[in-house]
């Protein structure tokens, strides 16, 4: 393997432990949750989500899970979670 092939495959390692470097700014993603599958999107601080409950509320269990599981790469100000 050439050396600079390497020190890249190197590099993107250590990125991936600094998750501090990466903010998302948008997104939409599949959530396949325990009694149906949804589609969820976060633009600019605005989540949303096809599940019931988040009509209602503007927020569910889905939301809260991709906040824990991004936590560090919202934007700051991201509104906090429900515990």
């Amino acid at each position: 393997m050439q050396s600079s092939l390497i020190s890249k495959v190197e590099k993107a390692k250590r990125y991936a432990q600094e998750r501090d470097r990466i903010t998302f700014s948008s997104f939409k993603t599949t959530f396949r949750g325990e009694h149906n599958t949804y589609q969820l999107s976060y633009d600019s601080g605005q989540w949303l989500c096809g599940c019931p409950f988040f009509q209602t509320h503007a927020f569910c269990s889905h939301t809260m899970a991709l906040q824990r599981i991004l936590e560090g790469m919202l934007p700051a100000g991201e509104p906090p979670r429900a515990e």
